[in-house]
């Protein structure tokens, strides 16, 4: 049976072998557009409660192989080390987690070039603080949809003591949305090795498993190592969760500052980016914008440098396309 998602056809479909049952819908595939979401913080003041609420969020959860049969809404789960130690993980499970994941990024700041404005210092609360334990994002293709799910979600935990709601932020892409520059997002994902969808038109070959999802072989032909015991890992992966200021009137500053006329203007930013506003790569509209291409997932990546070595064509050589 075809598969069909925001590409407007069929997927290419590939061979299935990581454990696509065991693997949350939302580390592997595309979302839909247009969607809507909302990212849920939660802390855990109680173990057994904290326990309790994932346990009945868990049958919302989807996996990688229901993606394309989801009902309402896709629902993920995140929990944080210092969530992992609120919610009473053993101590020799504890210290088999990586050390950056261990610390955090607040205490990784001078290896994430972290200082300045962006110091944690100047961070959002409670980012940054120890005290989001889980994360709880929800999205699906109709607003309608995503009201229910938000509901359901809010009696999982809405008069539950010992779990406390941090924050809350939507997100989603609505038809014709742009990010906070103007420029259509959501371009150049790539594709996993064994996920059952096979790498679209530029893409290149699928990247190993291992890279993002633990208990497979990465890049280097070894799985990476796996916290103890593996059912604590296997199947699952990590993710960074950061919250950025766009500086949108510093960047139209620039583009007044350095440019006359709007079409000159748009050619600058293209320049800037790698690409038009419409998602078009300027590789392959170097002059003008085609809208037309970028919406054409199959064709606004598909793409290299070789006829053009110097980055004459391209001026931001090394991010061009990005």
């Amino acid at each position: 049976m075809p598969l069909i998602d925001r590409l407007g056809g069929d997927v290419p479909r590939g061979p299935v072998t990581v454990d696509l049952d065991d693997i949350q819908a939302t580390v592997l595939r595309y979302r839909p557009e247009p969607y809507y979401g909302t990212h849920a913080m939660f802390h855990v003041s109680d173990a057994q409660a904290g326990r309790e609420f994932v346990r009945r969020l868990t049958p919302y959860v989807d996996s990688a192989a229901e993606w394309w049969q989801a009902g309402e809404a896709w629902t993920s789960i995140a929990i944080s080390y210092t969530g992992l130690v609120a919610l009473g993980v053993p101590q020799d499970s504890l210290q088999s987690f990586p050390e950056a994941f261990g610390v955090g990024m607040a205490a990784r700041a001078d290896q994430l070039l972290d200082y300045g404005p962006n110091d944690p210092k100047n961070w959002e609360k409670p980012f940054g603080t120890g005290e989001i334990h889980i994360a709880v994002s929800i999205f699906s293709e109709s607003e309608d949809k995503w009201h229910r799910a938000m509901e359901t979600a809010r009696q999982q935990y809405q008069g539950f003591t010992g779990v406390n709601l941090l924050l809350m932020q939507d997100f989603g892409a609505q038809p014709g949305d742009l990010n906070p520059l103007g420029y259509k997002d959501s371009i150049g994902q790539p594709a996993i090795e064994g996920s059952g969808v096979e790498s679209l038109p530029g893409q290149g070959r699928p990247i190993k498993a291992g890279e993002f999802i633990l208990g497979y072989p990465g890049e280097a032909g070894v799985p990476l190592p796996m916290p103890r015991p593996d059912m604590l890992g296997r199947n699952g992966t990590f993710v960074g969760v950061r919250k950025y200021q766009s500086r949108v009137g510093t960047f139209n500053r620039f583009l007044h500052e350095h440019a006359r006329t709007d079409e000159e203007r748009e050619l600058l930013a293209a320049k800037l980016v790698g690409r038009w506003r419409s998602g078009a790569p300027l590789t392959l509209a170097p002059t003008q914008d085609d809208s037309a291409l970028g919406a054409d997932l199959r064709q606004n990546n598909d793409f290299t440098y070789a006829a053009d070595p110097d980055g004459r064509r391209c001026r931001s050589a090394r991010i061009c396309g990005a």
